[in-house]
């Protein structure tokens, strides 16, 4: 059995901000199936340390950057975690990353040094008895962990650094050399360092044995300055050791034929009653055209700034327009003042369950974003039925089959893409939306297509395991 530690900043369904968690949290479960045991370290956030059960302390540190901390092994959400427990840390409302305010907690390099700390102690240590044979860091929160590892001397443990997203590259100033415990001489370019500054990103991308991204064509558009934010070269040094694994959904969360969020079907025809119910719910009246949906964070580079130029175009096409999201405050305000439109519905925030009834009730999701490194909202929309309309970019590019005069006669097509990311562009996909919709066989077979796609974690669990695999054989 392969033993492997998960160091990550959030874990669906205890903390989540993003895709980063539901891949942290499906994993595990993912794994288990090609005989590897994966254990998650964890930050003590309030909400984690509420679910811990079965809790053992299995390690203490007198001074955890500025405080006394324990390492507690324990359960939740059929997880086996190990918690660092760090009031001075990690005690604090608001999300990981954030203060009430909104702004970040100003020693998140502290915070995440730490989590980064006590993974690598675990790694070269153990706790209560449990060693890895590889450690595996999620962005640049657990970015560090190489360095520390280094400095300890623990030479026999294998590291894996994923990439979910490299425009957060975990950098601060130079000043705080000590308070991070890094080793001044290795602040140079084969290091840690990045444009004058300190990465944790940038630590983990050259001191990990190999490194993973969560799809094939973002690995490729990392090692390229549009994609790259200034970290290109590094990824172009080290494209040996590069693995795009797409990422996967979790299968039984996002079912449509049991989800308790929505009354189940299981084939296009049983959507009816959840379109149904989701314009009830939000007090759309009946339409012409498709009804639209998006869940995402609201920001630049989601693309949602493009949804709002080009909505008129979906709505003189008789469609509609449903959101959930939050994010930027000016995107909020002008969502908020486009659902005066009667059929438009705009929800700021984020619910789980709404999200599910988004989903199965839309016709189709649209994620136009500028850059997508997996993405997880259009594999959910195919596993719905609900059919994606996305740019051609990172993993929507890999897991959407465009509806091209080819792919509709082949009976393959489950979606649109549309390249550039443009608001000409997307206006275009719109109306090939539309006429698709009106058509009511081939609609069908797409909504078929699409849920008939595999979105699950198999191949991709395969591919990680034996990555582990030929790491482990490498000591």
């Amino acid at each position: 059995m392969m033993q492997v530690l998960s160091v990550a900043s959030e874990c669906a369904p205890l903390v989540k901000t993003g895709g980063l968690a539901d891949v942290v949290g499906a994993l595990p479960a993912a794994l288990a199936g090609h005989g590897v045991r994966m254990r998650t370290l964890l930050p003590g956030y309030p909400a984690v340390m509420a679910a811990l059960l079965d809790t053992a302390e299995v390690g203490r540190f007198d001074d955890l950057f500025g405080g006394a901390a324990r390492l507690l092994q324990g359960q939740a959400a059929g997880l086996d975690l190990l918690v660092i427990d760090a009031p001075h840390l990690f005690a604090r409302s608001g999300g990981p990353y954030l203060a009430p305010d909104g702004r970040d907690w100003p020693d998140n390099p502290e915070r995440f040094a730490a989590l980064s700390w006590v993974g690598a102690h675990v790694a070269a240590h153990g706790a209560g008895g449990w060693r890895p044979q590889v450690l595996h860091g999620h962005d640049w929160q657990a970015g560090f962990a190489t360095e520390y590892l280094r400095q300890m001397g623990a030479r026999d443990v294998c590291t894996l650094l994923t990439i979910h997203n490299i425009a957060f590259t975990g950098s601060t100033d130079p000043w705080r050399l000590s308070s991070l415990r890094l080793d001044p001489g290795r602040f140079h370019s084969e290091g840690y360092e990045f444009w004058g500054g300190i990465s944790a990103l940038k630590a983990g991308l050259m001191g990990a044995d190999a490194l993973t991204t969560v799809s094939p064509s973002y690995a490729e558009e990392l090692m390229t300055p549009e994609f790259g934010m200034g970290l290109d070269g590094v990824m172009r040094h080290r494209r040996d050791v590069l693995h795009g694994i797409l990422n996967g959904i979790d299968e039984d969360a996002w079912n449509p034929a049991t989800d308790p969020a929505i009354t189940p079907y299981s084939t296009p025809a049983g959507k009816i009653a959840a379109k149904a119910a989701l314009q009830a719910e939000l007090g759309l009246p009946p339409a012409e055209g498709p009804l639209c949906v998006i869940v995402s964070r609201m920001s630049h580079q989601k693309g949602l700034d493009l949804i709002l130029e080009v909505l008129p175009t979906l709505l003189e096409q008789g469609g509609q327009l449903a959101v959930l999201g939050s994010g930027d405050p000016g995107l909020e305000q002008a969502f908020r003042h486009a659902a005066a439109d009667p059929n438009v519905a705009v929800r700021i925030g984020y619910d789980e369950g709404f999200s599910h009834r988004l989903i199965a009730g839309g016709d189709a999701i649209l994620v136009p974003s500028r850059f997508e490194p997996c993405g997880l909202t259009q594999m959910y929309g195919l596993r719905y039925g609900t059919v994606p309309v996305v740019a051609l970019t990172g993993g929507l590019a890999d897991t959407v089959i465009n509806a091209s005069p080819a792919a509709l006669a082949q009976g393959v097509a489950t979606g649109i893409q549309f390249a550039p990311v443009t608001a000409q562009a997307l206006r275009s996909a719109l109306v090939r939306l539309n006429s698709l919709y009106r058509d009511g066989p081939t609609w069908t077979q797409l909504q078929a297509n699409a849920m008939a796609q595999p979105v699950g974690w198999g191949q991709s669990a395969a591919a990680y395991a034996a990555l582990y695999a030929d790491l482990a054989g490498t000591r």
